[in-house]
């Protein structure tokens, strides 16, 4: 009788294990624009330059998407140049609250 509970409980744990790993998200917060990815950090912005840019898709699943892509900001968020900074290095996510969250510049997209 021991065997058989123990075998349920080894069954139901392996089934709960693959479920959780068939809905992966990433784990950080990131955006794409102009074919590079832009990790989300902490620093808020003050001074902003021009419109450049917003989220033409929004997905919190793991995949390779194209165009202007965030796993974090929903469709329509804007993006800004950074006064004093390329677009090179970073860039700046407009929030709800009319704050300008930093993104920095981590390498191609999709590579």
């Amino acid at each position: 009788m021991k065997l058989k509970k123990l075998l349920f409980s080894i069954i139901i744990f392996s089934v709960v294990i693959s479920a959780g790993c068939s809905n992966s998200s990433w784990v950080s917060s990131f955006v794409v624009w102009d074919g590079y990815i832009y990790q989300i950090s902490d620093e808020y912005v003050d001074k902003i330059n021009e419109e450049i840019g917003e989220v033409t898709m929004y997905s919190d699943r793991e995949g390779t998407y194209s165009g202007n892509f965030s796993n974090e900001y929903k469709k329509g968020t804007k993006y800004y140049s950074i006064e004093g900074i390329s677009t090179d290095d970073a860039i700046a996510i407009k929030e709800n609250d009319d704050k300008y969250r930093k993104a920095i510049r981590n390498g191609k997209y999709g590579e």
